[in-house]
């Protein structure tokens, strides 16, 4: 079956949560947005492309950083609203320099610090 981008169920606005995932060793990197367009542009170049709800602009990941996020895999979950990227990342995927941006953890009512940026 032919993949149609057109039959995944966006927001309101027109976005879809992507959970990118380090495919070699499942590590969860960061959660992000795509619309239709960032969507084909990564499906396109294989270069991760979100949609920045700041900025309303497309967002090719590492574009300035240059850590970027090859796309190796994309997953649909059950209900067609969210994605799952499987990706090669190279250096940090969290703007504070993080592998990932999950880095704070909640241990008995505390957050704790899990992560330390990367050198």
């Amino acid at each position: 079956m032919t993949f149609d981008p057109a039959s995944l169920n966006y927001d309101a606005h027109g976005l879809i949560p992507a959970i990118a995932q380090d495919h070699a060793t499942g590590e969860v990197l960061m959660l992000a947005w795509m619309n239709a367009e960032s969507l084909a542009e990564t499906l396109r170049t294989g270069q991760v492309t979100y949609w920045s709800r700041s900025r309303k602009e497309l967002w090719a990941k590492g574009a300035t950083s240059g850590h970027v996020q090859r796309l190796v895999e994309l997953r649909l979950d059950c209900d067609r609203d969210c994605l799952l990227l499987r990706v090669d990342q190279t250096g940090p995927a969290c703007h504070t320099n993080r592998r990932s941006c999950f880095y704070t953890a909640v241990r008995e009512g505390e957050e704790i610090e899990v992560l330390k940026p990367m050198a």
